[in-house]
């Protein structure tokens, strides 16, 4: 870890998420603006990074790892309501305090920017500014179709379709996938609003028909892609089949 650290703050050509994160479609004058004011930092996994209303001095992409966002409920229940995953983005501009908690599912790295020097940068740099408004609208649309589906699917549909978001944000394009999931059991329960039962039952039923494979505590293959879109009820597009 230290050593990858190390070689992106030399470089950040060498960034794992340097074509998909905010920074994607800057210039590289924009580049050495945003790196003079960078700073990376390592959440352990279960760490809170930021809590519910309190000051949020920095924005941040999501270099490795995954966090989950929450809201606290009238009556003190927390209740997941996102992921961030590697090139997500955190903060938004003109708001100090954070809207959500944020919890570090596994061990997460974040490219840290001060949040007023990054601001003062939003309004000079067109391709930044740009880049964030496109990754915010994309966030909107992906969290409207989410409740669209959570409202449609089965269970069986819902965990299958929670499975294909995280392996296609942990290991990007074609081929079979072998990851490690992000979130336990309890925590995906929570995400989808079913019960820890429900959801062991359908990993269970997705091992037994061969569309995901099962190792150890949160070891994850799939060797069909298109397996795992049909029992998420969706085409290769993401497009909900009826």
């Amino acid at each position: 870890m230290a050593t990858d650290l190390q070689l992106y703050r030399e470089k950040c050509s060498a960034c794992p998420i340097r074509h998909r994160a905010v920074c994607a479609t800057c210039e590289p004058d924009e580049l050495a603006r945003l790196e003079a004011i960078k700073s990376y930092k390592v959440h352990r996994a279960g760490a809170t990074i930021a809590l519910e209303g309190d000051a949020l001095p920095f924005a941040a992409s999501v270099v490795s790892g995954c966090a989950t966002l929450s809201r606290s409920l009238e009556d003190g229940r927390r209740q997941m309501v996102g992921l961030l995953m590697p090139s997500d983005f955190i903060g938004r501009p003109g708001h100090s305090t954070a809207a959500y908690e944020i919890t570090a599912a596994t061990d997460v790295t974040l490219c840290q920017f001060r949040r007023m020097e990054f601001e003062d940068l939003l309004a000079s740099t067109p391709h930044l500014a740009s880049r964030l408004l496109q990754m915010s609208l994309d966030e909107l649309d992906a969290a409207r179709e989410w409740m669209l589906l959570l409202g449609r699917k089965t269970a069986r549909e819902k965990v299958a379709s929670l499975l294909l978001i995280i392996v296609r944000r942990a290991s990007p394009g074609p081929g079979p996938k072998s990851i490690e999931l992000p979130l336990t059991r309890e925590a995906m329960a929570d995400y989808l609003g079913l019960t820890n039962e429900t959801v062991s039952r359908q990993l269970t039923a997705l091992r037994k028909d061969g569309i995901i494979g099962l190792t150890g505590k949160r070891g994850l293959t799939c060797d069909d892609l298109a397996a795992l879109f049909d029992a998420a009820g969706e085409d290769g597009d993401g497009a909900i089949l009826t």
